[in-house]
């Protein structure tokens, strides 16, 4: 029997799913990588894909009426919470998500970013399901607010809002899960600025990859598998 696929959306060519491709193949799932920004079509609900990773990306979700990729990934994301197949948006994904599920999606009001790791903690509803007091990856200067009908799941200590569920497949998280040592190298010398209001330096960065980097990734093993065994239900 062929393995069950999940699709991996990216919004830069060659992008690097990280540790959570890494997880899904030692899970058994078959992956493939598409690129809306490239030109790649997003196939519809229906053709063969269990379950879909929306990454990160440059752009804003706020670029959706600016740019078609854009637009036409948000119809996308629309149409397959109605098939309800199971979907996980990864910061920019997470933030398409609750615009599509009507949300606003702004900077923070002190303009502050959230630029290397930080800790995380779950909210009631996010018991078991995140860890209290795990650090995470973060490289985003927007957030979302809690969609209507969303379960907010883990809160952060610079944007409030980190994690939230919307019914029983689909999750958005505003941090970077899939980072391990060699992208966060990749994104430090990508040319963004690390003098950013609220950024951690390089030499921050690489202390706290060693520090935390091995839990992060034993969380991420762990929520995917339960999001996936519960969507296989």
């Amino acid at each position: 029997m062929p393995a069950k696929k999940v699709l991996l959306i990216v919004f830069t060519r060659g992008s690097d799913p990280g540790e959570v491709g890494a997880a899904l193949e030692r899970m058994g799932y078959a992956t493939e990588i598409r690129c809306p920004r490239a030109g790649h079509r997003l196939p519809s609900a229906h053709d063969g894909y269990f379950a879909s990773v929306m990454f990160g990306g440059p752009q804003s979700a706020n670029d959706v009426g600016r740019w078609k990729y854009m637009s036409r990934t948000a119809a996308w994301v629309e149409a397959t919470l109605e098939a309800q197949k199971p979907f996980l948006g990864i910061c920019l994904g997470s933030q398409i998500l609750a615009q599509t599920l009507g949300a606003r999606i702004a900077s923070h009001p002190e303009g502050l970013c959230e630029i290397g790791y930080v800790p995380i903690r779950p909210t009631p509803a996010g018991r078991g399901l995140v860890d209290d007091g795990l650090h995470v990856y973060h490289w985003h200067r927007e957030g979302w607010e809690l969609p209507q009908g969303a379960e907010l799941l883990a809160e952060g200590p610079i944007f409030p809002n980190q994690a939230f569920r919307y019914g029983a497949k689909a999750y958005g998280i505003q941090f970077h899960p899939e980072v391990n040592r060699k992208i966060m190298m990749r994104w430090i010398g990508s040319g963004e600025s690390l003098d950013k209001p609220g950024a951690q330096s390089m030499e921050q960065q690489l202390a706290a990859n060693k520090a935390h980097e091995t839990a992060m990734h034993a969380w991420l093993a762990r929520f995917l598998k339960g999001w996936l065994d519960d969507a296989e239900g």
